[in-house]
Protein backbone atom coordinates (compact mmCIF):
# COMPACT_ATOMS: atom_id res chain seq x y z
CA UNK A 1 0.00 0.00 0.00
CA UNK A 2 1.16 3.36 -0.67
CA UNK A 3 2.19 5.50 2.50
CA UNK A 4 -0.43 7.51 3.51
CA UNK A 5 -0.09 10.99 4.75
CA UNK A 6 -2.71 12.51 6.99
CA UNK A 7 -2.70 16.24 7.77
CA UNK A 8 -4.95 18.86 8.94
CA UNK A 9 -7.05 20.82 5.83
CA UNK A 10 -6.55 23.81 5.99
CA UNK A 11 -9.74 26.85 5.01
CA UNK A 12 -7.72 27.42 1.89
CA UNK A 13 -7.93 23.66 1.23
CA UNK A 14 -11.61 23.08 1.96
CA UNK A 15 -13.03 23.41 -1.25
CA UNK A 16 -10.78 19.55 -2.27
CA UNK A 17 -12.06 18.05 1.15
CA UNK A 18 -15.38 19.01 -0.24
CA UNK A 19 -14.76 17.53 -3.43
CA UNK A 20 -13.54 14.23 -2.14
CA UNK A 21 -17.08 14.18 -0.02
CA UNK A 22 -19.16 14.96 -3.05
CA UNK A 23 -17.29 12.08 -4.97
CA UNK A 24 -17.80 9.79 -1.66
CA UNK A 25 -20.96 9.99 -0.73
CA UNK A 26 -22.33 10.12 -4.83
CA UNK A 27 -23.89 6.16 -3.80
CA UNK A 28 -24.97 7.26 -0.01
CA UNK A 29 -28.76 6.37 0.91
CA UNK A 30 -29.14 9.58 2.53
CA UNK A 31 -27.59 11.14 0.44
CA UNK A 32 -29.23 10.60 -2.51
CA UNK A 33 -32.69 10.18 -0.90
CA UNK A 34 -32.11 13.86 -0.69
CA UNK A 35 -31.18 14.82 -4.00
CA UNK A 36 -32.23 11.93 -5.93
CA UNK A 37 -31.27 14.14 -9.23
CA UNK A 38 -27.90 13.82 -10.20
CA UNK A 39 -27.74 17.84 -11.15
CA UNK A 40 -29.31 18.60 -7.52
CA UNK A 41 -26.67 16.58 -5.68
CA UNK A 42 -23.76 18.15 -7.68
CA UNK A 43 -25.42 21.46 -7.27
CA UNK A 44 -26.43 21.34 -3.39
CA UNK A 45 -24.75 18.69 -1.74
CA UNK A 46 -21.11 20.87 -1.57
CA UNK A 47 -23.28 23.74 0.23
CA UNK A 48 -25.25 21.11 2.77
CA UNK A 49 -20.93 20.11 3.74
CA UNK A 50 -20.35 23.69 3.88
CA UNK A 51 -23.28 24.18 6.24
CA UNK A 52 -22.80 20.71 8.26
CA UNK A 53 -19.23 21.13 8.88
CA UNK A 54 -17.87 24.06 7.99
CA UNK A 55 -16.86 24.23 12.00
CA UNK A 56 -14.24 21.58 10.97
CA UNK A 57 -12.65 23.53 8.56
CA UNK A 58 -12.57 26.44 11.29
CA UNK A 59 -11.47 24.67 14.26
CA UNK A 60 -9.17 22.88 12.49
CA UNK A 61 -10.36 19.80 13.43
CA UNK A 62 -10.73 18.79 9.17
CA UNK A 63 -8.30 15.89 8.49
CA UNK A 64 -7.29 14.66 4.92
CA UNK A 65 -5.52 11.68 3.64
CA UNK A 66 -3.37 11.74 0.75
CA UNK A 67 -1.26 8.78 -1.27
CA UNK A 68 1.38 11.06 -3.13
CA UNK A 69 1.01 15.16 -3.84
CA UNK A 70 0.32 14.46 -7.22
CA UNK A 71 -3.26 12.31 -6.68
CA UNK A 72 -4.44 15.48 -4.57
CA UNK A 73 -6.68 14.07 -1.49
CA UNK A 74 -7.75 10.62 -1.36
CA UNK A 75 -10.25 11.38 1.68
CA UNK A 76 -11.03 13.19 4.61
CA UNK A 77 -12.82 12.98 7.69
CA UNK A 78 -14.75 16.44 8.94
CA UNK A 79 -14.95 15.91 12.62
CA UNK A 80 -16.56 19.03 14.85
CA UNK A 81 -14.83 18.85 18.19
CA UNK A 82 -16.56 19.55 21.59
CA UNK A 83 -19.18 22.48 21.62
CA UNK A 84 -18.93 23.40 18.09
CA UNK A 85 -22.03 22.32 15.94
CA UNK A 86 -23.37 22.51 12.54
CA UNK A 87 -24.70 25.46 11.36
CA UNK A 88 -28.59 24.04 11.45
CA UNK A 89 -30.34 27.32 10.07
CA UNK A 90 -27.86 27.10 7.06
CA UNK A 91 -28.97 23.56 6.39
CA UNK A 92 -32.75 23.78 7.21
CA UNK A 93 -33.04 26.63 4.37
CA UNK A 94 -30.95 24.77 2.00
CA UNK A 95 -32.96 21.94 2.33
CA UNK A 96 -36.40 23.41 2.36
CA UNK A 97 -35.26 24.91 -1.18
CA UNK A 98 -33.23 21.91 -2.65
CA UNK A 99 -34.96 18.24 -1.14
CA UNK A 100 -37.72 17.04 -3.63
CA UNK A 101 -41.47 17.98 -1.95
CA UNK A 102 -42.43 14.63 -0.76
CA UNK A 103 -39.52 14.12 1.13
CA UNK A 104 -39.07 17.04 2.74
CA UNK A 105 -41.43 16.38 5.84
CA UNK A 106 -39.63 12.66 6.43
CA UNK A 107 -36.38 14.76 5.49
CA UNK A 108 -36.84 17.09 8.22
CA UNK A 109 -38.64 14.19 10.92
CA UNK A 110 -35.47 11.53 10.40
CA UNK A 111 -33.43 15.10 10.89
CA UNK A 112 -35.02 15.82 14.70
CA UNK A 113 -35.06 12.13 16.04
CA UNK A 114 -30.76 12.01 14.52
CA UNK A 115 -30.16 15.32 17.17
CA UNK A 116 -32.22 13.35 19.85
CA UNK A 117 -28.93 10.67 20.10
CA UNK A 118 -26.65 13.07 20.39
CA UNK A 119 -24.68 12.62 24.09
CA UNK A 120 -25.64 15.46 26.37
CA UNK A 121 -21.67 15.78 27.46
CA UNK A 122 -19.22 16.91 25.50
CA UNK A 123 -18.00 15.41 22.87
CA UNK A 124 -16.45 14.69 18.61
CA UNK A 125 -19.36 14.47 16.27
CA UNK A 126 -18.01 12.85 13.04
CA UNK A 127 -20.95 14.59 10.44
CA UNK A 128 -19.05 13.18 7.14
CA UNK A 129 -16.05 10.82 6.63
CA UNK A 130 -15.51 9.69 2.87
CA UNK A 131 -12.93 8.13 0.45
CA UNK A 132 -12.55 8.95 -2.80
CA UNK A 133 -14.51 5.41 -4.61
CA UNK A 134 -11.45 5.32 -6.76
CA UNK A 135 -9.07 4.60 -3.68
CA UNK A 136 -11.51 2.72 -1.68
CA UNK A 137 -10.85 -0.86 0.14
CA UNK A 138 -7.14 0.42 0.44
CA UNK A 139 -7.26 1.41 4.78
CA UNK A 140 -8.01 4.74 4.19
CA UNK A 141 -11.33 5.23 6.33
CA UNK A 142 -9.41 3.09 9.38
CA UNK A 143 -6.22 5.64 8.75
CA UNK A 144 -8.74 8.95 9.29
CA UNK A 145 -10.75 7.25 12.27
CA UNK A 146 -7.91 6.08 13.27
CA UNK A 147 -6.09 9.45 13.77
CA UNK A 148 -8.59 11.30 15.35
CA UNK A 149 -10.03 8.77 18.24
CA UNK A 150 -6.41 8.82 19.33
CA UNK A 151 -7.70 12.26 20.74
CA UNK A 152 -10.77 11.30 21.61
CA UNK A 153 -9.18 8.75 24.29
CA UNK A 154 -6.30 11.15 25.19
CA UNK A 155 -9.08 13.53 25.95
CA UNK A 156 -11.54 11.00 27.75
CA UNK A 157 -13.89 12.07 25.00
CA UNK A 158 -16.91 10.59 23.50
CA UNK A 159 -16.71 10.39 19.94
CA UNK A 160 -20.87 9.77 17.80
CA UNK A 161 -21.56 9.87 14.27
CA UNK A 162 -24.19 8.98 12.37
CA UNK A 163 -24.29 6.03 9.93
CA UNK A 164 -26.07 6.58 6.49
CA UNK A 165 -24.73 3.60 4.70
CA UNK A 166 -25.61 0.16 6.88
CA UNK A 167 -22.21 -1.32 4.94
CA UNK A 168 -19.84 1.51 6.73
CA UNK A 169 -21.09 0.13 10.42
CA UNK A 170 -18.77 -2.86 10.59
CA UNK A 171 -15.61 -0.45 9.86
CA UNK A 172 -17.18 1.65 12.87
CA UNK A 173 -17.88 -0.85 15.20
CA UNK A 174 -13.54 -2.25 14.21
CA UNK A 175 -12.94 1.64 16.01
CA UNK A 176 -15.21 0.79 18.85
CA UNK A 177 -18.15 2.62 18.08
CA UNK A 178 -21.66 0.72 18.58
CA UNK A 179 -24.91 0.91 17.26
CA UNK A 180 -27.51 2.84 19.72
CA UNK A 181 -30.34 2.38 17.36
CA UNK A 182 -31.78 2.30 13.94
CA UNK A 183 -34.10 5.49 12.55
CA UNK A 184 -36.32 5.26 9.30
CA UNK A 185 -38.96 7.86 9.08
CA UNK A 186 -41.46 7.18 5.88
CA UNK A 187 -39.86 6.46 2.85
CA UNK A 188 -36.11 7.60 4.17
CA UNK A 189 -33.75 4.95 4.28
CA UNK A 190 -32.18 3.75 7.58
CA UNK A 191 -30.10 5.89 9.90
CA UNK A 192 -27.73 4.21 12.18
CA UNK A 193 -26.46 6.47 15.42
CA UNK A 194 -23.29 5.39 16.30
CA UNK A 195 -21.56 6.39 19.93
CA UNK A 196 -17.69 5.13 21.10
CA UNK A 197 -16.44 5.87 24.74
CA UNK A 198 -12.90 6.57 25.30
CA UNK A 199 -10.53 3.83 25.80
Amino acid sequence: MTTLSINTVTPSEADRAIDVMVLAHSGDPLARYAFPDPGQYLRYFPDLIRSFCGGAFEHGTALCIEGSVEAGFGGAALWLPPGVHPDEDAMGELLQKAIPEQHLEDFFALFEQMGSFHPDEPHWYLPLIGVDPARQNNGYGSALLERSLLECDRGSKLAYLESTNPRNIPLYERHGFEVLSTIQVGTSPPVSPMLRKPR
